[in-house]
């Protein structure tokens, strides 16, 4: 019950540390999004590295990564598109789109497990599905009336397909430690930001922005916690992020969500809620 307890409180604490990422970028006033995205991932890695030095210490660590293999480049690839693409997409829509648009991984992940693995699915995962899948058409629809970026709408669908793309290959390949793959895949977004910021001559970033590097201490805190809980309880404790991150931007910078983003975005975190219910109560019966 310790164990269980602070896993919980670990996962908790990664999803409400994650829910202020989108509030701290609001106040970065760099406008080179891609040295953001260098200072962010750069941190991430280093943050993380650290912790597995000290969890496993140096040789263990080197040996994770060696052995991470394919389905690790393959993790560390989405992840590195999805947190790039994230950075990016703030510029373009709204912290409650890209966070509601991702809460419906899970569900999301089911169905791509369908279709290429075929990996068989209840009724009321189809049902689930069904729902997030209207939940995002309705909060998309507003790009297709000109209301808000379609750029915005479909980078947040993006990062969505990469986070649920990651979720399949972890799935399939569970004896694999995946904490090196998110290592491997901040360093890319890094390099490649890098690469990016070099022929425009802007890498240096004042003090306030540097407080956009919250990415590594949620990832950290959540790879702790998820050993000590079941996935679906580490499922619904992660919708603390989607509910509270568009909770953080109004009251601090006002930022509303429009009326189809509250209506889509609900849609989709009911669903997702009530499917994480039934599995746990299939679970203890």
């Amino acid at each position: 019950m310790n164990a269980f307890r602070l896993g919980a409180l670990l996962v908790a604490g990664s999803a409400l540390t994650w829910s202020f990422g989108g509030t701290i970028s609001r106040f970065i006033v760099e406008e080179h999004v891609w040295t953001v995205v260098f200072w962010r991932s750069y941190f991430a890695a280093f943050t993380i590295l650290i912790f597995m030095v000290l969890r496993d210490g140096p040789l263990v660590t080197a040996d994770l990564f060696a052995n991470m293999g394919r389905p690790g480049l393959g993790v560390a690839f989405c992840f590195a598109v999805a947190s790039t693409t994230f950075v990016v997409a703030l510029a373009y829509t709204t912290v409650a789109n890209i966070l509601l648009i991702q809460a419906g991984v899970p569900l999301l992940a089911a169905l791509l497990a369908y279709v290429l693995f075929g990996e068989r699915a209840s009724l009321t995962t189809w049902l689930a599905i069904a729902a997030v899948i209207i939940g995002v058409a309705i909060m998309v629809s507003e790009s297709l009336t000109g209301k808000v970026s379609p750029i915005g709408d479909g980078l947040a669908v993006l990062i969505a397909v990469m986070f649920s793309i990651a979720t399949v290959i972890t799935r399939r390949h569970a004896h694999v430690q995946m904490i090196p793959a998110v290592c491997l895949g901040t360093v890319i977004a890094g390099t490649f930001a890098l690469v990016i910021c070099a022929f425009a001559g802007q890498v240096a970033v004042s003090a306030v922005d540097l407080g956009a590097l919250n990415l590594g201490a949620g990832l950290a805190m959540f790879a702790m916690g998820a050993r000590f809980i079941p996935a679906a309880i580490a499922a619904l404790i992660g919708t603390l992020e989607p509910v509270l991150a568009p909770l953080w931007v109004w009251l601090i910078h006002n930022e509303v969500p429009s009326q189809m983003t509250l209506v889509g975005g609900g849609v989709v975190f009911t669903a997702l809620l009530l499917h994480t219910l039934l599995q746990l109560r299939q679970k203890q019966v």
